[in-house]
């Protein structure tokens, strides 16, 4: 990489809820930083690292930001209004009417994003064929631009009936409220999602423009504090990267940004490494993330985020509330119980020793000794033992259970809980776990990924170098993506040539936007750094969801293959239709090499181990060797229960494991 002739540093950035996370490429090689995250405004621990990195060359910026997602989660988006067709204004809160937990009395809905004091009808209607029926009266929309001035909205998301086929009236009330309300985000259902379902299209405009104001704000503060020669681009949820700019404009995209580059990290490596079907495996401070990779990762656009719909593509990520911050308490009946709630960065575990009073997994497995304090963070963060060791002792005085069973059972309950979410999507969905890899990441990922893959039967783990920053990695080795979409509602009938040909036409319109945009990013060669990958969503007439397959002549073949894939059968004789026509544009820019390490000169032993540690598995205490990572050496292998040590993480091989280290500085066990 490289800028006016200037060699450019390439950094992949994380923001986690315990830390943030740097790996970035020099001249000098690959280097990694971690620092402890500020939550209470997330650009300020990124530009102190960045400082910490040094700006004396031209840097190329990999951002995976979590602002979109904590902005819903909170509630702590803009002020924002919702304009829709006379009569519909009540269509975010009313959805589907679906009743998430059919058999929870207590069960309530979420609150929709928009009041309904801030929702405006305009009188206006266009049909289902997308030919205008009631066009707008002009002084209907200056009163709504007066009601909003009036109401001091930030941000005003427009969304009306079948705009998909004729977006004209959304153009022009879009337009409208932004040249008489500056410096309000305007949102445009037709401009984000040109798809049917007016729900999910609202939804989904809705919590564009409610995150949208902190999300530019958010970019610009960090734009201040770069050079004018650094270039910075963000994750978004499908796995791959957009400019900065237009995260501004649909930051929608970005809500699952920091997880999809871990699991695009993990295909990367795991691909690299020889192997195609991966289950990922991310454990943080705060959450674990699972995906299932067969081939290549799963793609959705049916995700609900605070149980609120937003259909956009995203890589199929499943997120429970177990990580290395989660804390023990003690339910009303007197249970066990870890997380969902999270020590976070402040005051964090115990053992950081920042004023945290509650018992996390982390501290869990110092006081196993499955940590080395003297290695933690390379040494560079200090781990307070004795408060822990006091903790372990109040609790397991309160409950009467022995403070070592009391630890490995806290480890089983959040080990319990990430089985679960495998199983989600894995067997739930008709894989077995034991054809797959488990790609272990995250800070806290090798402590436990052994455990679970016991659990699971899953032959092989893979932890690749700097695990618990494999999430910045996998933003550096992410392509350039836009996704775009189109409704067209189009019957299968006639023959398949004469379907083809029309949908080709189609594309065009979609391929026309693709190119104009992707050669403002850069890209221009049309098969050598810019490809554009076809696809349909189809279902048999009368279902109401839709199976997404490649774009093909023969799209019966297609459609049914995959629809027995999901389903076990196919529907014979049912006629078909094309729902969806979607686009996705890649640009493959240029990436940092994976590097390969020296190979082994046969003495692990006396070159690696560092040390030994006295660690509990299964209630039996082992003396068990501590490995240094940075020491280890393509080739190297060993059977005997260890600790591997390295700046980012921690691994912990149990007993009956074997462990190899493959050219690239990964480490593959396998189950003995």
């Amino acid at each position: 990489m490289s800028s006016k002739g200037r060699p450019t540093v390439a950094v992949g950035v994380d923001t986690g809820g315990t830390f943030t996370d740097f790996v970035y490429k020099t001249p000098e090689g690959w280097k990694v930083y971690k620092t402890l995250s500020t939550p209470e405004n997330p650009a300020r621990a990124i530009l102190e690292g960045l400082k910490v990195i040094g700006d004396n060359l031209p840097r190329y910026i990999v951002h995976g930001t979590t602002v979109a997602t904590n902005t819903l989660l909170e509630r702590k988006g803009a002020k924002t209004a919702f304009v829709t067709n006379k009569g519909f204004k009540d269509v975010i809160e009313i959805g589907r009417q679906n009743r998430e937990r059919l058999y929870d009395l207590h069960y309530r809905r979420e609150k929709p994003l928009v009041p309904r004091h801030l929702r405006f009808e305009v009188d206006c209607r266009v049909n289902s064929k997308g030919q205008i029926v009631k066009d707008i009266d002009p002084k209907e929309v200056e009163e709504l631009i007066e009601n909003l001035k009036r109401e001091g909205v930030e941000a005003v998301a427009v969304c009306f009936l079948f705009s998909f086929l004729n977006p004209r009236h959304e153009e022009l009330v879009g337009k409208l409220i932004r040249e008489k309300l500056k410096g309000v985000h305007v949102s445009v259902s037709s401009e984000i999602l040109p798809e049917f379902r007016e729900f999910e299209r609202a939804s989904t405009t809705v919590v564009n423009a409610y995150v949208a104001p902190k999300m530019a704000s958010y970019i610009q503060t960090l734009k201040e504090g770069l050079s004018p020669e650094d270039r910075l681009v963000i994750m978004q949820s499908s796995g791959g990267v957009i400019s900065a700019d237009t995260v501004i404009r649909e930051p929608v995209r970005t809500v699952l940004s920091g997880p999809a580059g871990g699991v695009v990290g993990a295909w990367k490596i795991g691909k690299i490494a020889g192997f195609e079907k991966l289950i990922t495996f991310d454990m943080g401070g705060t959450s674990t993330d699972v995906s299932l990779v067969d081939g290549r990762p799963s793609f959705t656009t049916e995700t609900k985020i605070s149980g609120i719909p937003i259909k956009v593509p995203m890589i199929e990520i499943y997120t429970v509330g177990a990580g290395g911050g989660s804390v023990v308490w003690i339910d009303e009946g007197g249970a066990l119980k870890v997380g969902p709630q999270s020590a976070g960065a402040k005051p964090g575990p115990i053992c950081y020793g920042r004023g945290g009073k509650d018992i996390t997994v982390t501290d869990a497995n110092l006081f196993l000794g499955r940590l080395v304090p003297d290695h933690f963070l390379g040494g560079k963060m200090k781990l307070h033992t004795r408060e822990v060791e006091r903790a372990f002792k109040k609790l397991s005085e309160r409950l009467k259970v022995e403070p070592h069973r009391l630890a490995e059972g806290i480890l089983e309950i959040a080990n319990t809980k990430m089985e679960g979410a495998i199983r989600v999507i894995s067997v739930q969905r008709g894989y077995n776990p034991s054809e797959f890899t488990l790609v272990s990441f995250g800070g806290a990922g090798g402590m436990h990924a052994l455990f679970l893959a016991q659990k699971l039967g899953i032959p092989r783990v893979l932890i690749p170098k700097n695990p618990g920053l494999l999430s910045a990695m996998g933003m550096l080795l992410a392509d350039l993506v836009r996704d775009y979409s189109l409704t067209v509602m189009l019957p299968l009938e006639g023959g398949e040539e004469e379907i083809y040909r029309h949908l080709r036409e189609l594309f065009k319109t979609l391929e026309n936007r693709a190119l104009e945009e992707m050669e403002r990013e850069g890209f221009t060669q049309l098969g050598k750094d810019l490809f554009l990958e076809h696809s349909l969503d189809v279902r048999y007439r009368g279902q109401s969801y839709e199976v997404n397959i490649p774009f093909t002549p023969r799209i019966r073949e297609s459609f049914e293959e995959v629809y027995k894939n999901l389903y076990g059968y196919t529907l014979e004789n049912r006629p078909l239709e094309v729902v969806n026509i979607r686009l996705k544009a890649v640009g493959i820019g240029e990436k940092p090499p994976l590097e390969r390490i020296p190979k082994s000169d046969g003495k692990l032993l006396s070159r690696a181990v560092v040390g030994e540690q006295k660690t509990y598995f299964g209630g039996k205490a082992y003396t068990v060797k501590v490995l240094d990572r940075e020491r280890l050496r393509a080739g190297d292998r060993w059977d005997f229960p260890s600790i591997v040590v390295e700046y980012s993480s921690t691994t912990v091989i149990p007993p009956g494991f074997s462990v190899e280290v493959d050219p690239f500085g990964n480490l593959i066990a396998r189950r003995l």
